[in-house]
């Protein structure tokens, strides 16, 4: 029997740590998705990432415009194998990031980059994000589309499928992981008016309509000491490469990520005729601010408003704008960014 005054005791003693460790789970809402932990290494990064080639840098691994001299966009982290199989190839279980659904998973390599991949849903904060585990050696046996999965739950085996030209050898075997807003539930209509006797196998889950965000620098953020990381101030806090202006008052994205739709009282007024958009320089929409048509002028479809100059030189590899003379202009890239997005 535990007398009253030692229970007490034991609650003060007991509170503090409970506090820090309900804190630190929910400013903590993604895991790693394998055994590999060497981000958090002091210069890990070379154990951690797996490079395009050995005489190529872990950075080539790694979130953004990392690839073929900062012209090519890789939209993930390619995670190293910690072990393998007599026969060299990789073992390591891969895990779900955080607590989610699974939406999709393709078990057929040869009909996409990503080989066999896993998407999982997950809602943080209200914010819907898309995790995706690729290149896998299997699925977990029994995973079926809708199933509720765990964080840390296995869900597959690191491996090495694709449907590239180049393969992946035994030495880059990894997990592609990306952490994802999805850009349209219309995807599979749009892509099929937009991009007439082209294939899309996985409908909605098509990579084109998962757009990533660093999730290397949402692992690093929630390890912060300080605890105080929020997906929505991270997806917020964005830096612009551009600022464009869109005629069009009802696609899904703003009822998806309503969270990221600014307040105008002149458009709560007089009625909503289009949204200025801040974009990423990955093209994800993080500011959507209602415009009434008072405020709006010309009448293109898509009018770019302004560029970071600075941004676009440090990362191109979207191509997104291009400066011609003295003036910016959205390119054919862009606009199909804009175009998916409004559907």
């Amino acid at each position: 029997m535990i007398f009253p005054a030692v229970r007490r005791a034991i609650f003060f003693l007991a509170a503090p740590i409970l506090f820090f460790c309900a804190n630190l789970f929910a400013q903590q809402p993604f895991q790693f998705p394998t055994a590999n932990h060497a981000l958090f290494e002091v210069g890990g990064s070379e154990k951690f990432f797996a490079p395009t080639a050995p005489d190529k840098p872990w950075t080539t691994g790694s979130f953004g415009c990392v690839r073929t001299d900062g012209r090519q966009m890789h939209e993930g982290l390619d995670i190293r194998c910690l072990q393998r199989d007599k026969h060299g190839e990789p073992t390591d279980p891969v895990m779900a990031t955080a607590d989610g659904m699974v939406v999709y998973f393709n078990t057929k390599p040869s009909l996409s980059n990503y080989g066999n991949y896993i998407v999982v849903r997950h809602v943080v904060e209200g914010i819907e994000i898309y995790s995706l585990y690729a290149h896998l050696r299997e699925i977990q046996p029994g995973l079926k589309i809708g199933q509720q999965v765990k964080a840390g739950e296995v869900i597959g085996m690191m491996g090495r499928t694709s449907n590239t030209g180049e393969i992946i050898t035994k030495d880059r075997a990894h997990v592609h992981f990306a952490l994802n807003v999805l850009v349209n539930d219309n995807f599979a209509a749009w892509f099929t008016k937009s991009s007439p006797g082209e294939r899309n196998d996985h409908g909605e889950w098509n990579g084109q309509n998962l757009n990533g965000l660093d999730p290397r620098e949402i692992l690093l953020a929630e390890h912060n000491p300080k605890g105080d990381f929020s997906l929505l101030n991270f997806i917020r806090s964005q830096t612009e490469l551009c600022r464009v202006l869109v005629r069009a008052t009802n696609f899904p994205y703003l009822k998806r990520y309503p969270m990221l739709v600014l307040q105008n009282p002149t458009a709560g007024k007089e009625g909503v005729a289009g949204y200025e958009i801040a974009l990423n320089y990955n093209g994800i929409a993080f500011a959507l601010m209602p415009r009434a048509a008072s405020e709006i002028r010309g009448k293109a479809r898509f009018q770019l408003l302004s560029v970071n100059a600075a941004e676009e030189e440090a990362n191109p590899c979207r191509h997104l704008v291009v400066q011609r003379r003295d003036r910016w202009e959205l390119t054919e890239r862009g606009l199909r960014k804009l175009e998916l997005l409004t559907y």
